[in-house]
């Protein structure tokens, strides 16, 4: 494909494994490991990523004129809408209704992970252009497929502008973040809270203390596959709960622990000697993200713990500015997550379907900052003028 200076070469690979682990990830970078070449090999060599489980990778992989891996993106060609969490149910359901045919569509996101990070992923030595070939060929991909649309899930802000400027829809959603200002302890971040908030969060913890539950978290060769047959039993417990499907299989933990255990940390729990929950979480270069949580015998307060106030101590003790604790979560203002902004980008290629969402996306964007600001009113940090 000719970018207008020199030949390069888009190719489009089912399987992650058919490019070098070496030449992807030095495009990736290492401050999000969800874009790393052994997570999304992870994901596909243990089968939780297949065509039979509607997430056939078609991965986007551009050489400059001497072979060189110079740009890539992780993307997949899909026949629903499961594991996105950001959904487009409705504008399927439209489009079908009005006689077109939604599915497939093609998605460049990380299955089943609601966390912010590159998606257009480039060599450090790469031309800046190259984006606009990673755009370029994935607006080419789809027309090659003849889907309807293309949609970037949780990119970082500048690529979502960039796709923007390419015409892309650019929509907006929100999570709950935690940001580290500096504190040196979890009593500095307490301090930060109005009276009643931080007692609350002290009673919380103590009343996980008083239940006879200990916490500990567990990194690099310190997490086995006993800890991870463990928590599978605890994923598959909270999936049955909530009604939803195991989208990880057991074999994913595993290939996950024998190729990234320098960035897990996973938040054991146990009573009475027994392990009872577990947390997992993958580390980043300013960022801790919560994944993934399931527990076998049900503590108040032991989600709370194990998941955020763990998370945060994590950051605080290692001077990580972030902590993502996933999908959902109002209840996450009072524990000192914010809310803030996520993104995502669609390419649609009917022009009526087009006008019509891009309609929907502006008002939607309306409301999420109207929702954002109104959530902010619950802040639990003290204003200026309170003494704590």
């Amino acid at each position: 494909m000719p970018d207008g200076r020199e030949d390069v070469s888009v190719k489009i690979l089912n399987r992650i494994d058919q490019v070098p682990a070496a030449e992807w990830d030095a495009c990736a970078g290492d401050a999000n490991p969800f874009v790393r070449h052994a997570f999304l090999n992870a994901l596909e060599e243990s089968g939780s990523v297949r065509a039979e489980t509607g997430w056939l990778p078609q991965h986007l992989v551009v050489e400059d004129e001497a072979g060189r891996v110079a740009a890539c993106m992780p993307m997949y060609l899909k026949n629903h809408s499961y594991g996105e969490y950001i959904f487009d149910w409705g504008w399927a359901d439209a489009y079908e209704r009005a006689g077109g045919k939604y599915y497939p569509k093609l998605q460049c996101a990380v299955p089943f992970t609601p966390a912010t990070g590159p998606r257009l992923l480039l060599h450090p030595d790469a031309p800046d252009r190259y984006h606009d070939v990673l755009i370029a060929g994935m607006i080419q991909l789809a027309r090659q497929h003849d889907v309807s649309s293309v949609h970037m899930t949780f990119p970082l802000e500048a690529q979502w502008q960039r796709l923007g400027d390419a015409g892309f829809l650019m929509r907006t959603s929100k999570q709950f973040h935690w940001e580290n200002k500096g504190y040196e302890t979890f009593d500095d971040f307490l301090g930060e809270l109005n009276s009643r908030k931080r007692k609350a969060i002290k009673k919380e913890r103590r009343e996980v203390a008083d239940a006879g539950v200990t916490l500990k978290r567990l990194t690099g060769d310190d997490i086995t596959e006993d800890h991870w047959d463990s928590f599978y039993h605890y994923y598959l417990n909270t999936i049955d709960h909530k009604w939803g499907r195991a989208y990880l299989t057991r074999e994913f933990f595993s290939i996950l622990g024998e190729t990234m255990s320098d960035m897990a940390m996973l938040v054991v729990a146990e009573q009475d000697g027994a392990r009872i929950a577990g947390a997992l979480n993958l580390v980043g270069d300013n960022t801790i993200f919560g994944r993934n949580w399931g527990c076998s015998v049900e503590v108040k307060f032991l989600h709370f713990e194990a998941c955020y106030y763990q998370a945060i101590d994590f950051a605080i003790e290692n001077g990580l500015r972030w902590v993502e604790a996933g999908a959902q979560g109002p209840h996450k203002i009072q524990r000192g997550y914010l809310p803030r902004e996520v993104f995502s980008a669609h390419w649609i290629e009917d022009e009526k379907f087009r006008d019509a969402v891009a309609d929907f996306v502006k008002h939607e964007a309306s409301d999420v900052d109207y929702e954002i600001q109104g959530l902010m009113g619950y802040s639990p940090y003290r204003q200026a003028s309170e003494d704590g």
